[in-house]
């Protein structure tokens, strides 16, 4: 945890990002140790988490981070939170709270208000468009002999 607080704190003094830092470890390993990189890359997706999620994924060759357990200097947004589910990590561990993060200004309330929503209330218009042909893609997959299921 002391590395993924360490990992925000320069992040912020060195100008680099936001004030977020994200290790990965497995079997006692560090395999990943990013920080935010939003800003730096013009990526809203560059949060710690996942950086730290796609450099330990790629040092192991998988997209899969069994028996990896993630040190957060933050409670996971809800993007964050939900690749760290998909990740498939064995746990999640982290210092300050969403309402420590809302209080320095990183307030992601909105989001899990927004999910909850039904489509049509959300405030960013979301519409179902030609289903019938991209219908095809997932007819395709189910017949496909070599995927990987994930």
């Amino acid at each position: 945890m002391r590395m993924a607080v360490d990992l925000a704190t320069q992040n912020v003094a060195n100008g680099r990002g936001g004030p977020f830092g994200a290790v990965v470890i497995r079997n006692g390993e560090v395999l990943a140790a990013e920080a935010n990189s939003v800003t730096r890359t013009n990526d809203p997706t560059a949060h710690a988490e996942v950086n730290a999620i796609r450099a330990a994924c790629a040092a192991l060759g998988t997209f899969q981070l069994d028996g990896c357990d993630v040190y957060t200097s933050c409670e996971p947004c809800p993007m964050c939170l939900a690749a760290l589910y998909w990740s498939r990590c064995r746990a999640i561990y982290y210092g300050n709270t969403a309402a420590d993060a809302a209080a320095a200004g990183f307030d992601d309330s909105f989001l899990y208000r927004e999910v909850s929503l039904p489509l049509d209330q959300r405030r960013i218009p979301i519409a179902q468009i030609l289903r019938e042909e991209a219908i095809t893609s997932f007819d395709v997959w189910r017949q496909a002999l070599q995927r990987i299921a994930y």
